[in-house]
């Protein structure tokens, strides 16, 4: 009898763990909050999974992954970085989604009073005295909508030696909420979590590429059961769409 109930122990022990998994997210900076809150739900209700989420710069994320980290499912918050695993074959293109969409937007401190209008003849330079802060404008998603808008509107050329870039859009946000830089570039979605800093203006969304969030499996993941069925939640689940709609993303339709 007893080692009937041993062998059953033994049993139930190997069944538990063949079927406990872990899911390893990468996901951009901006979608901290919102997957954090997503993976707390999926965990209650799927006890024997676990998600581990790692938060950074697309760009960092991506390469790190390109690099061999273990990664089963990676939401960039860019095309590029996405097409970059696409290409170094870590990421198949027909699993490749779009999910979320996100605005633009300059930031200041709330007790500054900052003008801010979104044409080429107004002077954004002579608008406020100190840095302007947003991701690393070669690499951080954030960074490289930031320049295009710049650009764009003719500003940048006058704001040449007052930009910091930052290794990710948190990053930049923390240093706008320090009062460190007077003025941000960063996500709307940023923008809507912090108690310290207002919006001053919005930049026009042809300006810019689309701000396109693209959801997709790894090779790693595509073999993981627990990966794809937490990819479904993100994707499908209406609990997971009003968290992201909570936070200020936009999905698509």
């Amino acid at each position: 009898m007893k080692k009937s109930l041993f062998l059953s122990m033994c049993f139930a022990m190997t069944f538990s763990s063949a079927h406990a998994g872990t899911v390893k997210v990468y996901a951009a900076a901006s979608l901290s909050n919102a997957m954090t809150d997503i993976a707390k739900i999926y965990q209650a209700q799927h006890p024997q999974t676990k998600i581990v989420s790692v938060y950074g710069a697309s760009s960092a994320l991506a390469k790190q992954v390109q690099a061999g980290a273990s990664s089963d499912l990676f939401l960039s918050a860019d095309q590029d970085w996405m097409n970059y695993l696409v290409q170094k074959n870590v990421i198949d293109l027909n699993s490749v989604k779009p999910l979320l969409f996100n605005q633009l937007v300059a930031i200041s401190p709330k007790k500054l009073n900052i003008a801010f209008k979104a044409q080429p003849d107004f002077n954004f330079a002579q608008s406020f005295k100190g840095h302007l802060c947003s991701g690393q404008m070669e690499s951080v998603p954030a960074g490289k909508y930031a320049k295009q808008s710049l650009m764009k509107l003719n500003w940048l050329n006058n704001l040449k030696g007052r930009i910091v870039g930052t290794d990710d859009v948190r990053s930049a946000l923390a240093f706008v909420e320090r009062g460190e830089c007077e003025v941000g570039i960063v996500y709307k979605t940023d923008a809507l979590i912090s108690q310290k800093v207002k919006i001053i203006g919005t930049f026009p969304a042809n300006s810019h590429r689309p701000i396109v969030y693209p959801l997709a499996l790894t090779k790693q993941g595509a073999k993981n059961k627990e990966a794809m069925q937490f990819e479904q939640f993100v994707k499908s689940s209406q609990r997971a769409k009003a968290i992201f709609q909570k936070y200020g993303f936009s999905l698509k339709s």
